[in-house]
């Protein structure tokens, strides 16, 4: 990724972008994927089954289904219900350190934790103003995370010579129909 997004939430991009909408290739193929992706990023570090590989990815749509939402999409009224269960599943806590800075930090295990981790990371986000900025392309076949780094925040398409043309063409075609 050229222009990953800032700090933590280059993790969340990563994530979603684990499958890849218009070519169907899936990061996350098998359990052993899974724990592979999380313990090189120091996730998990226990292997983890099918059930957890079940829930990551449902995780993961989850999380597209809020980056869309972040580029005018409309949100899923199941999408904040799920991911506030995840949440619940995590067991998040406030902890404080030294310095009295809070963190949002999971006490379950497994993929609970990672969710847990994850959905920190959007706490934070969404408290710092950032998390508007981390968006899924809306085109069809892309659905693609990327972070906006235009000064108003307009930014529409992971990429304009690819989403973007394809959008426009499409516009252009329905105007001369």
């Amino acid at each position: 990724m050229p222009n990953p997004a800032p700090n933590d939430l280059a993790l969340i991009e990563e994530f979603v972008n684990t499958f890849d909408l218009e070519t169907g290739e899936e990061a996350l193929v098998t359990p052993e994927a899974l724990t592979a992706w999380l313990s090189e990023r120091g996730l998990a570090g226990e292997p983890l089954g099918h059930d957890d590989l079940a829930s990551a990815v449902a995780l993961r749509e989850h999380l597209r289904a809020l980056l869309l939402a972040n580029n005018g999409g409309e949100l899923d009224p199941s999408v904040p219900a799920a991911l506030s269960a995840a949440a619940g599943r995590a067991r998040l806590t406030v902890a404080l350190d030294e310095h009295g800075r809070a963190t949002v930090t999971p006490q379950a295990q497994g993929i609970d934790r990672v969710a847990g981790r994850l959905l920190g990371i959007v706490a934070r986000a969404q408290a710092d103003g950032t998390w508007e900025r981390l968006k899924a392309c809306p085109w069809h076949t892309c659905h693609f995370a990327f972070y906006d780094r235009s000064r108003n925040h307009s930014r529409t398409w992971c990429d304009m010579a690819v989403c973007g043309n394809r959008a426009k063409a499409q516009t252009y075609r329905r105007a001369r129909a």
